[in-house]
């Protein structure tokens, strides 16, 4: 039977869970996740926990995060001021901003706290520090197709 290697394009389900159960994605009720092995469209543990995979195999892998969305990092967290944002915009928790750099780039920032005039913004990832666990069910391996 064929195994997932480099290249190979796949379709699988799966459930990501947090250490403490929480599941933060699941493909359940949706079309199978489809993406080709080692192009880099998914994080690097994921892309290396499906290889040697055979259609019909169901494996739990867990992924800490240097090989998901990084550390969590401190420093990318700011306290801004009200007036920085636009007028007639209501800041609150939990929403997500782009952010222009003075490079033209952009960078996604969430706000994760609001007291009185002053606004905390995080740009880590939402999943950053965190060890992803995965149950997946490999579904098929689409040689040579996309």
């Amino acid at each position: 039977m064929d195994q997932v290697k480099e290249g190979d394009n796949i379709s699988l389900h799966y459930t990501g869970t947090l250490d403490d159960g929480t599941v933060f994605d699941t493909s359940e009720g949706r079309d199978p996740l489809s993406f080709t092995v080692g192009s880099g469209e998914v994080i690097q543990g994921f892309d290396d926990g499906v290889r040697g995979m055979e259609v019909g195999e169901t494996r739990d892998i867990s992924i800490p995060p240097d090989q998901a969305y990084g550390q969590y990092y401190e420093e990318l967290v700011r306290v801004v001021p009200r007036q920085a944002f636009p007028e007639g915009m209501t800041p609150e928790v939990g929403m997500t901003l782009e952010l222009e750099l003075p490079s033209g780039q952009s960078l996604p920032v969430r706000i994760i706290d609001i007291e009185g005039d002053e606004i905390t913004l995080d740009a880590n990832h939402l999943l950053a520090g965190e060890t992803l666990n995965f149950k997946i069910h490999l579904v098929d391996i689409n040689k040579g197709k996309v």
